[in-house]
């Protein structure tokens, strides 16, 4: 593990959505926090609630009555209503004279704020700095504001076995929760393609079910398509397990309608496992079509059957996509990215920006 300086290290309350233990989705604030801990600061997370409203209450209450006890703060900031519910966060924030830095996720972001301007300049310009794991949110949200610090999404790379996919076999795998942006029925669509002339396809399915119907959608769909066999619905698994699970695939199909930076295909590219994605919103600025993964049109499973079998016939595809994929995530290391936080954390409770 890291080992810092133990001087100067401010209190921190981290304010996102703390929801492993009850949804089986890590949230990036929640390795953040791991990180962060392990290397001997005082954290303080607010909220692992799994009802929304409850959620948004624990972030204020602990906001206004942990005050004293935390000297600079960090807010996790996504579209939708989520953004009202950071707007109060930081309005409590600074009632309680406590400076803070935003995190900005979510594909839909750049969307939002075109809707929404005044409101994001506002949330933006009275941070004590704003970041972004993300290159496509950095380049969309400078408009809001110039000053953006771009810190890539945390990931002990130590802990992600790579193995060389230079032949991979039809072994699939897809790591997403269950909802309709994430477009589980693609991945179902792709295996039904493939099943005619490769017999042994197969696909995981592996995440947590967010109640809005997908999960049903896509064992029915499978079902219809002759093909629910090929398929192994996993569910949920724990973080510390997660490698082991994605090495049991050679192929990681991403199938998102809207995506930023997901951390589930940072993972993947960790273990050598070779990439097919849909080609949407902040998906080309992580992944470089052709060198580390592969990019197709969205909802086209067509594409995406034919990506999958290019990476198991054309002669040397998967093993350089394989071999890139885990040179670009070794930036994303903690060693390289967590002493950058712990500088903006100093730096911004030294200033005490409000």
């Amino acid at each position: 593990m890291l080992t810092v300086n133990n001087q100067n290290r401010p209190p921190v309350l981290l304010i996102g959505n703390f929801l492993s233990a009850t949804r089986g989705t890590r949230g990036v604030c929640e390795d953040l926090a791991v990180g962060l801990k392990a290397a001997g600061w005082k954290i303080m997370t607010t909220s692992s609630r799994p009802a929304r409203v409850a959620r948004l209450a624990d972030f204020l209450l602990t906001v206004w009555r942990e005050r004293t006890q935390y000297r600079v703060a960090q807010v996790d900031v996504y579209s939708g209503p989520s953004f009202l519910w950071a707007e109060l966060v930081c309005r409590t924030l600074r009632m309680v004279r406590k400076p803070y830095i935003l995190t900005l996720h979510g594909g839909n972001l750049p969307a939002f704020a075109q809707r929404h301007a005044n409101r994001v300049r506002r949330l933006l310009r009275n941070a004590g700095a704003v970041t972004t794991p993300s290159a496509y949110l950095f380049e969309q949200m400078q408009v809001y504001r110039e000053d953006i610090v771009r810190l890539p999404n945390l990931l002990e790379i130590g802990k992600y076995p790579f193995r060389h996919r230079n032949r991979p076999e039809p072994n699939l795998v897809w790591l997403r929760a269950f909802h309709d942006i994430y477009n589980p029925s693609l991945a179902v669509k792709v295996v039904a393609l493939l099943a005619s002339d490769c017999p042994s396809v197969n696909l995981m399915m592996i995440g947590p079910d967010m109640k809005d119907g997908s999960l049903g959608l896509t064992t029915n769909l499978a079902a219809k398509l002759g093909v629910l066999d090929r398929i192994t619905f996993v569910g949920p698994v724990p973080k510390a397990t997660t490698p082991v699970w994605i090495n049991r695939g050679d192929i990681l199909l991403n199938t998102p309608k809207i995506d930023n930076t997901p951390v589930s295909v940072l993972e993947a590219m960790a273990c050598g496992v070779c990439i097919v994605s849909t080609k949407v919103g902040g998906i080309p600025y992580l992944i470089e079509d052709e060198c580390d993964g592969l990019l197709v049109p969205d909802s086209d499973e067509v594409a995406m059957a034919t990506a999958v079998r290019r990476l198991m016939g054309e002669e040397g595809v998967a093993g350089r996509l394989s071999r890139n994929g885990r040179l670009k995530v070794e930036q994303f290391d903690w060693s390289t990215v967590l002493p950058r936080w712990e500088q903006l954390f100093r730096d911004i409770a030294e200033k005490r920006t409000v």
